[in-house]
């Protein structure tokens, strides 16, 4: 009964948290702006963006308090989004939570140290999913994943890269569930381990990106995390940076260097560099998010004494600098910013 009890008062406190939902927003996560009945946000992290939308009031059958990042196709409630945000154990986060509200928990039972609904149960679930997904993919070589990446000037593959036929995939919220062919990379932690998987739904007539919304989602857990080319135990260097074509350009004329993509502006802000390597390049985007996630970057691996240098490119990324120059000018202007 204590555990239905503590069930129960959890379901009270997610309550009372969606009548202040708004408040609870600008609070927790002011980065957000507000758009209609709204408040938005790049992802749990809090960053600026519009991919997470938090509802504020209830509308319909949608209620208060929920919200949905659709670029990962996570959702929960308010709960679950400051868990998710601050990580540690589910009691802190409820402590945060009835602190917010300036009351104190009644009769919660440590021992339920997650909500059936939380982010730390359905993110293991994703994770597990992604897992699954990339498992199923097969090779890149002579598939419309290799033709795709050949079509931007790209020639750095590596086994973080598969390609699957046939994706489920909602193109948006009113659509039917789909099935389109999709490149999938690997997401991992610096122990290798996989946390989640990319998928880049393509156009087998383009042999481009596919045209809904949303072309490129992420499944899984991709703070602090990466998708990573190299050839075994990091040197001394690694590059990182956003977008993963972008990462791969630069990894198309500097072949040998090791590199992580971390997918956009908002993850790579909150990379978590590997310890044992020396020097850092931040291979940013070249507008003000990108300048925001480099700084925040820095920080963090300066705190581990390691040396950060920024790689930026001449125009507003490093896919389309190969595409314009080619490869021996863009390989030049790349070398001029390491040296």
């Amino acid at each position: 009964m204590r555990g239905i009890s503590s069930r129960n008062n959890i379901n009270k406190l997610s309550l009372n948290l969606a009548v202040r939902a708004e408040s609870f927003c600008r609070h927790f996560f002011p980065s957000g702006t507000k758009q209609g009945n709204y408040w938005q946000i790049g992802d749990t992290s809090g960053a600026k963006g519009q991919s997470l939308a938090i509802r504020l009031s209830d509308h319909g059958q949608g209620r208060a308090g929920k919200w949905t990042d659709y670029a990962s196709g996570e959702y929960g409630d308010l709960i679950d989004l400051l868990h998710a945000n601050r990580g540690g154990s589910f009691k802190d986060t409820l402590n945060d939570c009835w602190s917010f509200l300036g009351e104190t928990p009644d009769d919660f039972d440590a021992s339920d140290n997650a909500s059936s609904s939380s982010p730390a149960i359905k993110t293991n679930e994703n994770i597990g999913n992604a897992r699954k997904l990339f498992k199923l993919g097969k090779s890149t070589y002579k598939t419309l994943g290799s033709a795709y990446l050949f079509g931007r000037g790209i020639k750095r593959f590596g086994p973080a890269l598969k390609f699957h036929p046939s994706v489920y995939v909602r193109p948006d919220d009113q659509s039917e569930v789909q099935q389109h062919p999709a490149l999938l990379a690997k997401v991992t932690n610096n122990d290798g381990v996989i946390t989640g998987v990319a998928r880049t739904f393509l156009n087998p007539k383009t042999k481009g990106l596919a045209e809904f919304k949303n072309p490129k989602r992420a499944l899984g857990q991709l703070y602090g995390n990466a998708i990573r080319f190299g050839k075994g135990a990091y040197s001394d260097d690694l590059i990182v940076g956003e977008g993963m074509e972008n990462v791969l350009s630069i990894g198309t004329v500097l072949p040998d260097h090791d590199l992580a993509s971390c997918l956009t502006a908002n993850h790579l802000g909150l990379f978590q560099p590997p310890s044992n390597i020396k020097r850092l390049w931040i291979a940013r985007d070249n507008d003000e998010a990108g300048e925001m996630a480099a700084k925040r970057l820095r920080q963090t691996a300066e705190k581990m004494d390691i040396w950060v240098g920024d790689i930026v490119p001449d125009s507003g990324d490093f896919n389309d600098d190969l595409e314009t120059m080619g490869t021996e000018k863009f390989e030049a202007f790349i070398i001029s910013q390491m040296t």
